[in-house]
């Protein structure tokens, strides 16, 4: 199943190729970050994504806590779509449901997810085995109208 999605501005949006069958389970993560932009991760580590930036200079690659994911901020209007991690020279990820864009079937409610106290080699463990493990990000130069432009 092909997935579409974006922050609300456009300058990051993904292409998600979901395995066919699986059920998108999003998951509601309880850090201060996710609560306060009310993220709701989902992955499959067969899935793969591609990642378009317009506008690199508008995204913001924000890490907080141990440091190892890259939350990948919009400046422009503030959304999360997508979070990243490099583990042993290889990109993983997860999307934020909340950006998808065109889905005819409602997701079910997020599960509360929790990983405070987790041993930061554990933490990357479950992301090589849980998230999205075929993860393309492109730089895209088209610009982008100015705020407030029809």
């Amino acid at each position: 199943m092909q997935i579409h999605g974006a922050c609300h501005c456009g300058a990051i949006a993904f292409d998600l190729d979901w395995p066919d069958g699986a059920p998108i389970l999003p998951r509601a993560c309880g850090c201060t970050f996710c609560r306060k932009h009310g993220a709701a991760w989902t992955a499959h580590p067969d899935a793969r994504l591609t990642v378009r930036m317009t506008r690199e200079e508008g995204v913001s690659a924000y890490r907080f806590g141990t440091r190892t994911a890259v939350f990948h901020v919009c400046v422009r209007c503030g959304a999360v779509p997508v979070c990243t991690s490099e583990i042993g020279g290889r990109r993983y990820a997860v999307v934020n449901v909340r950006a998808f864009e065109g889905l005819q079937d409602p997701l079910p409610e997020p599960s509360a997810f929790d990983v405070d106290g987790e041993a930061e080699d554990a933490r990357l463990a479950r992301r090589v085995r849980r998230w999205i493990g075929t993860v393309t990000m492109v730089a895209d130069r088209r610009a982008l109208p100015v705020l407030g432009d029809p």
